[in-house]
């Protein structure tokens, strides 16, 4: 089975698959006032329809071994870990058909919300520590029924994170 090493996520390295941001720890130029620091449009997205702001738990497994992803035509989407660091799994957009030899896992810092671009292969998020990752999921309303494709993995395809 392929196995899939966990890197540190970096910018350089996340390009491909969309951006991110610390909202926990914040850096660069803000606007102050007497009592505040507030960092303007350090991540920003227009998806032209109703917001879902959903919340998400995933259970620890006992091997990260991925059998399905998804992608989305039309959306990006947007995760923020909520009480531990998460392991994100992402591919490039291949028209339809996962190409899992292509994947990278990324570690992503508690409060570090990030934008998976449209048409990038993932799934959900996977708890680095704890035995229940806590995440908001944001995108348009409905997208799980109205813009997600899931495919099942064959064997070959299947990938374990390490």
């Amino acid at each position: 089975m392929l196995k899939i090493k966990t890197e540190e996520l970096t910018h350089e390295g996340f390009a491909p698959f969309g951006a991110f941001y610390s909202m926990t720890e914040p850096e660069g130029y803000s606007l102050n006032g007497e009592h505040h620091r507030f960092f303007p449009d350090r991540l920003s997205e227009s998806y032209g329809t109703r917001v879902g702001f959903s919340p998400i738990l995933v259970k620890k497994p006992k091997e990260m071994v991925i059998e399905q992803v998804e992608y989305h035509t039309t959306t990006p989407e947007i995760i923020l870990p909520l009480n531990d660091d998460m392991i994100l799994h992402v591919a490039p957009a291949s028209a339809g058909v996962p190409v899992t030899t292509l994947t990278k896992a990324f570690v992503v810092p508690k409060g570090v919300m990030v934008k998976i671009n449209t048409a990038i292969w993932h799934l959900a998020p996977l708890p680095a520590h704890v035995d229940e990752l806590k995440a908001l999921i944001i995108l348009p309303e409905c997208t799980y029924v109205n813009d997600c494709t899931v495919v099942m993995l064959e064997e070959d395809e299947k990938f374990q994170i390490v």
